[in-house]
């Protein structure tokens, strides 16, 4: 393979001539922001997509390699929680000119990093809240709220998202898990590319055992 065809996880626009395409993990500078290899963005800005960030708060969003995200995503953090064990929920400490210290972490609704896994695909406009795990494989339908943990190789949509089915039976998930296909080598990869695409999913079970 010659070195110029050689896929490149640091380019930050891969395309030729197009810059509506970003690649995710060469654009962000967050440390709290950890984006695996050849994840891409349909914008040119991928941290103002994540809102709500705050460093106190240490959260981390972490997403996975070869992920499809279209245009309109925002990642809420945990930053937009307001305390609610109290009488009022609003958060006086943060404008520096009222008399309230910050409250106990354990006073505020945190739940966690948000992270996304592998080979997942974002619809548009798709919001995804505090401490959602996704699994690797999924399916996110456009304009869905995401606000549970959702199953490796799901399809969800809607407000708020529901599993509308898994995108398998349990043995070609199985054997997807196994795979691991996005922690292979750029020449792996490229072998797999025929059975990654194929529509004959009783073939792709097939040539799958043989690998694993």
């Amino acid at each position: 393979m010659k070195e110029e065809n050689i896929p490149n996880p640091n380019l930050i626009f891969p395309i030729k001539n197009l810059d509506s395409i970003t690649y995710a993990k060469p654009s962000v500078k967050n440390p709290n922001i950890i984006v695996g290899d050849f994840t891409y963005f349909a914008d040119k800005d991928f941290e103002k997509h994540v809102t709500h960030h705050y460093d106190f708060i240490g959260d981390k969003l972490i997403i996975g390699k070869f992920c499809q995200i279209a245009a309109g995503i925002e990642f809420i953090m945990n930053g937009a929680n307001h305390q609610m064990n109290a009488v009022s929920t609003y958060p006086f400490y943060i404008f520096g000119t009222w008399e309230q210290s910050p409250p106990d972490k354990k006073d505020l609704p945190l739940k966690g990093d948000t992270i996304i896994g592998n080979d997942v695909w974002i619809g548009q406009n798709v919001t995804i809240l505090p401490g959602v795990h996704i699994g690797d494989g999924v399916i996110i339908g456009a304009n869905s709220v995401v606000g549970n943990n959702v199953e490796p190789y799901s399809i969800i949509a809607g407000n708020p998202a529901k599993e509308i089915r898994k995108r398998f039976d349990p043995e070609l998930i199985e054997i997807m898990e196994k795979i691991k296909w996005w922690d292979k080598s750029i020449e792996e990869i490229n072998s797999l590319i025929p059975i990654l695409t194929c529509s004959d999913l009783n073939k792709v079970r097939e040539e799958l055992k043989k690998i694993i």
